[in-house]
């Protein structure tokens, strides 16, 4: 997977090249305000990018969180894409303040992908799922489960960024792809999954159990 041991994603380069050369271009002007404007838009951007390694849990059948960021929905709902049947959802919402770099909720293979140009509605709205730009990745384990997971551009996002192709095995808490200034994940378990995680709880990607598959 891509940004492997890099403390910084990748994707966050060109931010932050750019202020910061807008930054020197303005201390050596003299301008202090602008100056400071684009100190601050540098860090943030460093924060905002920023591409920890986490310690993925042991245990068979177990499905991490792909985002970090809080738990807005877990329900039932209708998944007529691949399942053509009621499956469990689980929404989890990315503030500008979590990390956006998502990691593969399960080890397996990439069976399916898709991709929808979409609106940019805020993404915390049930509606986001339909309507917004998203990414989504069909992945079947070793033990012939599957689990759809996808990627939601918000008000603010303006890129998705997916690095699998279908037939790639993908290992359970690798980088797979980030997504741009505040969004969502939203992940659909199979039949007969035991989901544990609750709603309103903050999750931490590649590490806080959201639940198993059967």
């Amino acid at each position: 997977m891509q940004n492997k041991n890099q403390p910084i994603a990748r994707e966050g380069y060109p931010f932050i090249a750019l202020f910061a050369f807008i930054t020197l271009v303005f201390a050596l002007l003299g301008w202090v305000t602008l100056t400071l404007l684009f100190l601050f838009l540098t860090l943030f951007s460093v924060y905002f990018f920023r591409n920890p390694e986490r310690i993925v849990p042991a245990g068979e059948n177990l499905v991490v969180a792909p985002a970090d960021g809080k738990v807005i929905f877990v329900g039932d709902v209708q998944e007529d894409r691949y399942f053509k049947e009621r499956v469990t959802k689980v929404s989890i919402f990315m503030s500008v303040f979590n990390v956006h770099v998502n990691r593969v909720p399960c080890g397996g293979k990439v069976v399916e992908m898709y991709y929808n140009k979409g609106q940019f509605l805020n993404a915390s709205y049930d509606k986001a799922s339909e309507c917004n730009e998203q990414s989504g990745i069909l992945l079947e384990t070793e033990g012939g489960s599957r689990i759809l997971f996808v990627q939601i551009a918000g008000l603010i996002a303006r890129r998705i960024v997916t690095y699998p192709v279908i037939g790639d095995l993908l290992q359970q808490g690798a980088r797979y792809g980030l997504i741009r200034f505040g969004s969502r994940v939203d992940i659909y378990f199979p039949e007969n999954s035991n989901v544990t995680v609750l709603l309103g709880e903050r999750t931490i990607a590649g590490e806080t159990v959201l639940g198993t598959l059967s």
